[in-house]
């Protein structure tokens, strides 16, 4: 004789469904995987469908009122350093004239440009990537969400982002300043405000884009006006309001 079995507790079936990793956590590792060499065809179309997920998730989190500037830097400036005071200053003054702030959620420039937006009551918002050495987000960001892969996250930046600004920084923030200038150059997405603030840290590169790109003819001059650079939070702020393609016209984030 059978019985038939007393149906779940809510509280059992919300521990059960606990117990299974969340969609975060299956992507761990994923990007490393995919990219650690050939592999079989069922393994790429599974990695497939982890990239269509992740897009989803960075779709409806980034589905926000405000246009959003997004502030790159190293995280290696920390509080006190002249940089940190410039990006905090940065993200105060970008609030205070309506942007929501992006950065990519860690120390230093990262967190400068956070803080600056929550102390002008801005939206402040961290765009993270997970790393094999876990960085702790700062303690800034009223928003955040975790990516697993490098590119998703910089379509991500690039879609709901109406302008960048680039301060001192490394690889990294070299990696989103030259994927943006070529996506301009190539006419891949529409021109919009590029601001490199510190020039003392930039002009070193812009000559050399004068010297050598511009002279053996691998740039045209007119690729170098596609940044601007400056010391003054007010003239970056001023710049990025009165661009062509200012944030002012374009809600949320652009289109691409």
């Amino acid at each position: 004789m059978t019985t038939e079995k007393d149906p779940e507790s809510p509280d059992l079936q919300l521990s059960r469904s606990l117990e299974k990793p969340s969609l975060l956590e299956q992507l761990q590792g994923a990007e490393s995987e995919f990219l650690s060499g050939k592999r079989q065809h069922a393994d790429n179309v599974e990695s497939a469908v982890r990239f269509f997920l992740e897009f989803l998730r960075g779709f409806e989190f980034l589905s926000i009122e405000e246009p959003t500037v997004t502030v790159f830097g190293s995280a290696r400036f920390g509080e006190g350093h002249p940089y940190y005071d410039l990006a905090r200053r940065l993200g105060s003054a970008l609030a205070a004239e309506g942007f929501a702030v992006m950065t990519g959620a860690g120390p230093g420039i990262m967190e400068a440009a956070n803080r600056g937006a929550r102390e002008a009551g801005g939206l402040s918002i961290g765009a993270d990537i997970r790393l094999r050495d876990e960085q702790v987000a700062n303690p800034y960001v009223d928003r955040m969400i975790q990516f697993e892969h490098f590119f998703v996250r910089k379509v991500m930046l690039v879609k709901y982002s109406c302008a960048f600004v680039i301060m001192p920084g490394g690889y990294g923030t070299l990696d989103e300043l030259f994927e943006t200038l070529t996506l301009m150059q190539t006419g891949k997405i529409d021109d919009f405000p590029v601001v490199a603030l510190g020039s003392e840290f930039w002009e070193p590169l812009i000559h050399f884009f004068e010297a050598k790109l511009v002279a053996e003819g691998t740039i045209d001059p007119a690729d170098i006006e596609r940044i601007f650079v400056t010391d003054s939070v007010d003239e970056a702020v001023r710049f990025i309001g009165e661009h062509p393609r200012n944030c002012a016209r374009r809600g949320a984030g652009r289109e691409i």
